[in-house]
């Protein structure tokens, strides 16, 4: 395992954001839902597309709150423009879970 520095750490932006919008992603070359995150004034809505089929339809994910960085570069996933990653760990069959928080906290806040 590399490691990194507490400065190092400091630089990776993860925000609480809202499910706003959910909607399958045909296109994609693996099964995966794009989705739409509200994170506040500061940030506002953002896209990304994940792999989470398995423990997730659409529906269920809007007003879900998850986990996500924001301050990466945008990434083109075919015709779709992701603009944060969300983030997951594996089940035991290596399938996605999303994180987030066990009781609701206000939008935008930031990971520390």
């Amino acid at each position: 395992m590399a490691e990194i520095s507490f400065d190092d750490f400091l630089k990776v932006d993860i925000r609480i954001g809202i499910v706003t919008r959910a909607e399958a992603f045909p296109e994609a070359r693996k099964p995966a839902i794009k989705l739409w995150i509200d994170f506040g004034g500061e940030i506002g809505e953002r896209r990304t597309s994940a792999q989470i089929t398995a423990h997730y339809d659409p529906q269920t994910l809007v007003g879900r709150q998850v986990m996500a960085v924001v301050n990466f570069p945008p990434r083109q996933i075919g015709p779709f423009m992701s603009e944060v990653l969300v983030l997951g760990v594996p089940d035991a069959t290596g399938e996605v879970v999303l994180i987030g928080p066990d009781q609701e906290v206000p939008i935008g806040g930031r990971l520390h």
